[in-house]
């Protein structure tokens, strides 16, 4: 298990995000396309973190045309540019899987005011 462990240090980032559960994040991912490469924002509210060390990893969702999309980025991936805090939400659960169920203002987050 410390082979793993040594083996996982080098790829686990410094500075890693500072956001919580029922933040709205931005995330800038990068993404490949045949030899090109360009930087997709995907931006929603996190409804889940799990794992922990380099496997850790951070659910997003959003609405879109309706539609809800949910995307699950690896937080150390080298592919995972940039995740920045829109707006901080006050949230009382650890995972907010019942937001899948909420359409409208229903499926809202209140915005927390820290100091």
């Amino acid at each position: 298990m410390d082979a793993l462990k040594k083996i996982a240090e080098g790829s686990v980032k410094e500075n890693a995000p500072e956001f919580h559960i029922g933040d709205t994040v931005k995330v800038s991912v990068n993404i490949r396309e045949g030899e090109r490469e360009r930087i997709q924002m995907f931006e929603g509210t996190v409804i889940a973190r799990r794992g922990s060390g380099v496997a850790e990893t951070f659910t997003v969702r959003r609405l879109s045309y309706g539609v809800g999309v949910e995307r699950v980025f690896p937080l150390h991936s080298p592919n995972v540019v940039d995740v920045k805090v829109v707006r901080r939400g006050k949230v009382r659960r650890s995972k907010l899987y019942y937001l899948r169920d909420r359409v409208g203002k229903a499926a809202k987050v209140k915005e927390e005011i820290r100091k």
